[in-house]
């Protein structure tokens, strides 16, 4: 029988979703509210933690019963072992983190698998804003001004795949979206957002 609130769930979330197998270890990087991590805990019987630095954020996930730690993730890796985890979850944080090559790295290491969600840069609305107002861009997925943003890496899909071949990091998935779809071709110009599965 189909779940009724299926529909209701972020499409970059039933992307992620759907690369996670069931009953497996997921840690989530900048985990926000929990919401990702009680659908994989309930939907997949995910043995789910995450890490958030925003205590508001840190309450709402113990409501929802998320083992949460407090903590920065440029720091906090090292503490765990090498494959502690079977996935480690970073969507739409590591575009926040102060040394990404190393958060990404620390994540290989501490996971079998790494989902990486970024916002791409090189969204074809995010050029048009660039060349036709000569500005930095604001839309609906970068809602930021210059001066509140808490991005602190401009990066797009194109970038993120020359890092990982630079890297000697496999992708095993990518996905593009944008408006709530799934863009299957020119994901660099036409996604507002990418999702990768990565394997070292």
């Amino acid at each position: 029988m189909p779940d009724k609130n299926s529909d209701l769930i972020r499409l970059d979330y039933k992307v992620i979703l759907e690369m996670i197998e069931n009953k497996s270890r997921v840690l989530d990087l900048g985990c926000g509210d929990g919401h990702l991590l009680q659908l994989l805990k309930n939907k997949k019987s995910c043995s789910v933690t995450g890490i958030e630095i925003d205590e508001k954020e840190i309450y709402k996930c113990v409501e929802k019963g998320i083992s949460v730690s407090h903590d920065d993730i440029d720091s906090s890796l090292s503490d765990f072992g090498d494959k502690r985890f079977d996935y480690i979850i970073l969507n739409e944080s590591l575009q926040q983190v102060l040394n990404p090559k190393n958060v990404i790295l620390e994540s290989l290491r501490i996971s079998k698998k790494v989902i990486v969600g970024i916002p791409n840069f090189c969204y074809f609305m995010a050029r048009f804003q660039i060349f036709f107002q000569g500005r930095v861009p604001v839309t609906k997925e970068l809602p930021y001004q210059w001066f509140d943003t808490p991005n602190l890496r401009f990066l797009s899909l194109k970038d993120f795949i020359n890092f990982c071949k630079a890297n000697n990091i496999k992708i095993l998935d990518k996905v593009g979206i944008s408006n709530n779809k799934i863009v299957h071709v020119k994901r660099n110009f036409f996604a507002n957002l990418g999702i990768f599965l990565l394997e070292k």
